[in-house]
């Protein structure tokens, strides 16, 4: 197994650690820095959130440089990704006033809908590069998970009103890039490519 492969497994490993750090609220009973809104269980959290982000990107550089594309690699990377960030919003969606559910169930139907796709075009050998919307969805995904875990427990009106200003436009970037790569790959439902 290459290099990228294995920091993308690292990643695969690493989300069943966040979902047992998420449900253990004994970590999420203690409060680090002398706070009374970042709890030690978001801090693991956001350590190995950070940690996962900087591996995407290392996995994702070095596979280029060297020129390593294997199918796994294509599979997991994305998927892991994927499954992080929705387990993360979900541990969020637990915890936190500020994320609601429906904004939760947008952001699994897009990427539901989105890795249907992709299935299908692998199925068809096509090949769907990622878009400019989709890396700006991904990032504002990742800074409302960050936010959210740094300051969803902050009794802080302004601050509050930044993380809502965030949410919502994380989850209209989650329908446009959505909506952009349903109209742009709609040929991959009809094409008899194979």
């Amino acid at each position: 197994m290459n290099l990228p492969n294995k920091i993308t497994l690292f990643r695969v490993l690493m989300i069943p650690a966040v979902m047992v750090i998420g449900e253990l609220y004994i970590l999420q009973e203690k409060y680090m820095f002398g706070t009374n809104f970042l709890t030690v269980g978001n801090f693991i959290l956001l350590v190995i959130f950070i940690i996962c982000a900087i591996s995407d990107f290392l996995d994702g550089y070095i596979a280029r440089k060297q020129k390593i594309v294997t199918t796994f690699g294509k599979f997991a990377d994305p998927l892991a990704d994927k499954i992080l960030v929705l387990a993360l919003f979900v541990i969020l969606l637990e915890q936190n006033n500020a994320l609601k559910g429906w904004m939760v169930t947008l952001i699994f139907a897009r990427e539901f809908i989105v890795t249907g796709f992709r299935v299908i075009a692998a199925s068809k050998s096509i090949n769907i590069a990622a878009g400019w919307l989709g890396k700006i969805k991904t990032n504002l995904q990742f800074f409302s998970v960050i936010l959210l875990l740094l300051f969803g427990f902050m009794n802080n009106d302004i601050i509050q009103i930044i993380i809502q200003v965030i949410l919502y436009a994380t989850i209209l970037m989650t329908i446009i890039s959505g909506t952009e790569y349903i109209i742009k790959n709609k040929t991959v439902l009809t094409s008899e490519k194979e």
